[in-house]
């Protein structure tokens, strides 16, 4: 089993023993997040759905991302993590979403957002709480290594 799989196993566990819901909002993770929590048998019972909202327009109008907000921080940016973990949990009706966003690569790096950069939020009935990592390697690493936080990022919110 991959990392990501033992994590989404005991995630199924602790969610289906709390009795709780929870959704995502992926993007440089691609629908990762989802496809690991829904490889479990059962996972209707706590997964209820994910936005990848790759573009700032599915941002907005699918999980409320101002765009004034996108405008002045970016997609790249706690502000943004935060703002689309509560838009999935608000627009699924989940108790707990995780969002993912950041710069998989090998281009859209800046010097102030360099390849690798990513913020992930939790959005719960505790309020919002946010991460930023810099994850090394190419592409499908630094998607891999984002989609492990964050399963991991939800996994602590449980644990």
């Amino acid at each position: 089993m991959s990392p990501a799989e033992d994590l989404a196993l005991d995630l199924a566990r602790c969610l289906t023993a709390a009795g709780l819901t929870v959704a995502a909002a992926e993007s440089l993770t691609g629908g990762r997040v989802a496809a690991a929590l829904t490889r479990q048998p059962g996972s209707s019972a706590y997964f209820l759905g994910s936005v990848v909202a790759y573009a700032n327009e599915v941002k907005t109008n699918l999980l409320d991302v101002p765009a004034s907000l996108l405008m002045e921080h970016g997609a790249v940016s706690e502000a943004c993590a935060r703002a689309m973990a509560e838009g999935a949990r608000r627009r699924l009706g989940a108790d707990l979403a995780v969002a993912a966003t950041g710069i998989a690569g090998p281009d859209g790096g800046s010097p102030a957002k360099p390849v690798g950069l990513v913020w992930l939020a939790l959005a719960g009935d505790r309020g919002v709480r946010a991460a930023e990592h810099r994850f090394t390697g190419d592409r499908r690493a630094v998607t891999e290594a984002a989609t492990i936080e964050a399963l991991k990022f939800l996994a602590r919110a449980l644990g």
